[in-house]
C-alpha cells in the first residue's frame, strides 16, 4: 500500500541531490509531487522523473529568497494542485569561508536561500494548511546546525536558525494537526561533497561509526517517515541522518 497515495508533495530544491531523492521518494509512495529548483532545466527534469513513476508532477523555476516569486508560486500550486498535504523546505546554498573574510553578500545568500526561503514557502502555503486542518512541514537542516563547522558560519547558522524555526512553528501550528520536523542530514555524498579531497573524506569515515557518507535516498527514507501516517504523533523533532556522527 502506497504511504502517499492522494497526497500533493511540494519540494524545494528538488532539481538534484537531497531533493530530487525526496521527491523521487514521494512519488514512489504514490504522492504527485511539485518539484520546486531555480531553475527549470532542473525542476522540469525532475518532474519528468515524477512522471515516469506514474504520478502527476508540475515544474517550478523559483528563487526560494523572492518573497514576491515564493506568493506567485504558492499561488499558482494551489490553484493547479487544489491542495498541499506536504511541503519540504529543501533549498539550500554553500558560501565557505573564514568569518574573518567573509562577504556581507556571501552571509546574505546563505541565510536567504537557507533560512529566509523556508519561512516564505511555510508562511505561504499555513493559511491552507490551517483551512484543511492538517499538513506536514519538513525542513531540511544539517548536523553542522547543531555542531558547527569553521569555515561556514554562515551555513551553519542557517541551519541552527531552520532547527530553531522549526521547533517555533510546530509549537504554533500543533493544534491544528500540523506536523512540523526538521531533517539533520551529515555528510550525504551530493554535489556538496564532491569537491571534498580524499584526505578529508578519509578523516569524516574515522569520525562517522557507520563508516561511510550517506546517499541522498538515507535522508529521503527519513523524510518519507516524517511525511507518513506513521509520524502522525511526532513534531518539533531533529532526526538526524549522519550515520551516528553526532550522536
Amino acid at each position: 500500500m502506497n504511504q502517499l497515495e492522494n497526497q500533493i508533495g511540494v519540494v524545494t530544491g528538488a532539481g538534484r541531490g537531497i531533493g530530487r531523492a525526496i521527491a523521487l521518494k514521494f512519488a514512489s509512495e504514490g504522492a504527485d509531487v511539485v518539484c520546486v529548483s531555480r531553475t527549470a532545466e532542473n525542476s522540469e527534469k525532475v518532474a519528468a522523473e515524477v512522471r515516469a513513476l506514474g504520478r502527476k508532477a508540475w515544474a517550478l523555476a523559483v528563487d526560494v529568497s523572492d518573497a514576491n516569486a515564493v506568493n506567485a508560486a504558492a499561488e499558482k500550486i494551489l490553484a493547479d494542485c487544489g491542495k498541499v498535504d506536504i511541503l519540504v523546505n529543501n533549498a539550500g546554498v554553500t558560501r565557505d569561508g573564514l568569518l574573518m573574510r567573509m562577504s556581507d553578500a556571501d552571509w546574505d545568500s546563505v541565510l536567504n536561500t537557507n533560512l529566509k526561503g523556508a519561512f516564505l514557502f511555510t508562511k505561504a502555503f499555513t493559511r491552507s494548511f490551517v483551512k484543511q486542518r492538517s499538513g506536514r512541514i519538513i525542513n531540511v537542516a544539517s548536523i553542522i546546525g547543531l555542531i558547527g563547522n569553521a569555515g561556514q558560519a554562515n551555513y551553519a547558522a542557517s541551519k541552527a536558525g531552520l532547527i530553531g524555526f522549526t521547533q517555533s512553528v510546530a509549537k504554533e501550528l500543533g493544534s491544528r494537526g500540523i506536523t512540523v520536523n526538521a531533517l539533520a542530514p551529515g555528510f550525504i555524498e551530493t554535489d556538496m561533497t564532491a569537491s571534498l579531497s580524499a584526505e578529508l573524506k578519509a578523516d569524516l569515515l574515522k569520525r562517522i561509526p557507520l563508516s561511510s557518507l550517506g546517499q541522498p535516498e538515507d535522508v529521503a527514507n527519513a523524510a518519507l517517515y516524517l511525511a507518513s501516517p506513521g509520524a502522525r504523533y511526532v513534531t518539533g523533532q531533529v532526526l538526524t541522518v549522519d550515520g551516528g556522527m553526532v550522536m
